[in-house]
C-alpha cells in the first residue's frame, strides 16, 4: 500500500525573500587582494613603472648573481688546486668558517656567519667534513662544537696560498684604487642588511592577507 508523501510542495517565494535574493544577486563578489605575482599581469604592467633606482638595483642584482656563481666556481677550483678535491663550494665555505680565528664554533654560529637560514645545509656540510677528517666535533654541554683538524688547517692554508698566487695579483690593480675592494665589501654588507630588513617589512605587511597557493614544481 502506497503511503502519502510527507514532503510539502514548494510554494512561491515571499516578497521579502525575493527582495533579499535580488540584493545578493546584484552585489559583486568579494574581492580578494592579489599578492605579488598572483595579481593580474596586465594590471601590473599598466600600473607599475620601475624607478631609476629600481633599474640600477636590477643591474646590481644581476651582477651579484654572476659574481656569486663565479665565486663558487673559483672556490672549488682553488681547493682542487690546493690538493683537496671533492668538496662543494658550501663545504669549502663551511670549512673556512670553522677554521676562522682558530676557535671552536657551533652549527648555529656557522649559519650566522654564512647567513644561511636552513641549518640542514650546514649540518650536511659538517657531516661531510667530519667524514673527510677535516673537521672534528666535540659535545660540550648540550651542543656540539666543531673545530678544524690539522688536515683541515692544512687545507685552509693551501687554499690561501693558491689564492695569493693566482687571484691576488690579478686583483692588485683594483685594490689600490681608493680602497675599492674594502669599500665594496662594506657596501655588500650594507646591502645584506637592507635585504633582510625589506624582507621583514614585506612579511609584516602581508601577514593578514590570504596566502597564495604554492607553485607546482612537480609534474
Amino acid at each position: 500500500m502506497a503511503t502519502a508523501s510527507t514532503r510539502k510542495p514548494k510554494g512561491k517565494p515571499t516578497a521579502a525573500k525575493a527582495a533579499v535574493g535580488a540584493a545578493h544577486a546584484t552585489q559583486p563578489p568579494p574581492q580578494v587582494p592579489a599578492i605579488g605575482l598572483h595579481a593580474a599581469p596586465a594590471a601590473l604592467t599598466d600600473a607599475f613603472t620601475p624607478s631609476e633606482v629600481s633599474k640600477d638595483l636590477s643591474n646590481f642584482e644581476f651582477s651579484l648573481l654572476t659574481l656569486m656563481f663565479g665565486f663558487q666556481s673559483w672556490a672549488k677550483v682553488c681547493m682542487d688546486s690546493a690538493g683537496f678535491r671533492g668538496l662543494s663550494p658550501l663545504d669549502i665555505l663551511t670549512l673556512h668558517a670553522v677554521n676562522h680565528r682558530a676557535r671552536s664554533r657551533r652549527q648555529t654560529d656557522i649559519c650566522m656567519v654564512l647567513n644561511i637560514e636552513d641549518p640542514y645545509l650546514v649540518a650536511y656540510a659538517l657531516k661531510k667534513l667530519v667524514a673527510a677528517e677535516l673537521v672534528t666535533g666535540k659535545v660540550t654541554g648540550r651542543e656540539r662544537h666543531y673545530e678544524t683538524t690539522p688536515a683541515g688547517e692544512d687545507a685552509c692554508l693551501a687554499y690561501r696560498k693558491v689564492r695569493e698566487e693566482f687571484l691576488v695579483p690579478s686583483l692588485s690593480w683594483v685594490g689600490h684604487r681608493e680602497n675599492s675592494v674594502s669599500n665594496t665589501a662594506g657596501f655588500l654588507r650594507t646591502m645584506t642588511a637592507l635585504y633582510a630588513q625589506a624582507g621583514r617589512f614585506a612579511t609584516a605587511a602581508t601577514a593578514g592577507l590570504p596566502k597564495a597557493p604554492p607553485v607546482h614544481t612537480k609534474r
